[in-house]
């Protein structure tokens, strides 16, 4: 599949900080599938794609969660909703249907139960691209390379310890995700 529109959407669309995470993303998400031997193809779309539509203003934001009929915890909460409105939008309005790359987009902030190699691949693809800088991303760079589950099992961890911290919302995926890979023994 060709990339070009979205990169042109890109360009014309985000600001430089949002630009450089996006191709960020992409070039470590490529570097994991190539680790994994995942399909590199898919990989480059869901990386691409994963945040669009995340510079969105919140009322934007709120309006494809009603349209595309999302869950209302979404409303008013950006970070949580860009996700999931994008990989709406993939579908509905780009004609991308495999699940795989809309399922990465869709969870590549929060995860899920019975994450797919891709899902893994851009959810961590997007928590240690080289701009990332926190506490411990070194850590998981390197967890990243060695084993994808360990790896997601740390990062969804560590999210919920700092969410938690916050006295954030926790989206319900991510303790599941954690939970889920808790119990394959990771």
């Amino acid at each position: 599949m060709k990339t070009d529109y979205i990169s042109d959407y890109i360009e014309k669309n985000l600001s430089e900080k949002r630009k450089r995470h996006i191709y960020a993303v992409k070039e470590t998400a490529l570097k994991l599938a190539l680790r994994y031997g995942a399909d590199l193809e898919k990989t480059e779309l869901a990386a691409l794609f994963h945040d669009m539509f995340r510079e969105l203003s919140e009322q934007d934001m709120n309006r494809y969660v009603e349209q595309f009929h999302l869950d209302p915890r979404y409303l008013n909460n950006r970070n949580l909703a860009h996700g999931k409105v994008t990989a709406a939008i993939m579908e509905k309005e780009y004609g991308i249907k495999d699940k795989d790359i809309l399922n990465a987009v869709r969870y590549h902030t929060t995860g899920r139960a019975r994450m797919s190699q891709l899902e893994k691949i851009i959810y961590l693809a997007d928590a240690i691209e080289p701009n990332r800088d926190y506490p411990g991303v070194e850590e998981l760079r390197k967890a990243a390379f060695e084993n994808l589950d360990e790896a997601c099992m740390l990062s969804l961890t560590r999210t919920i310890d700092y969410v938690r911290s916050q006295h954030s919302y926790l989206d319900e995926d991510t303790i599941k995700a954690r939970d889920y890979l808790k119990e394959l023994k990771i």
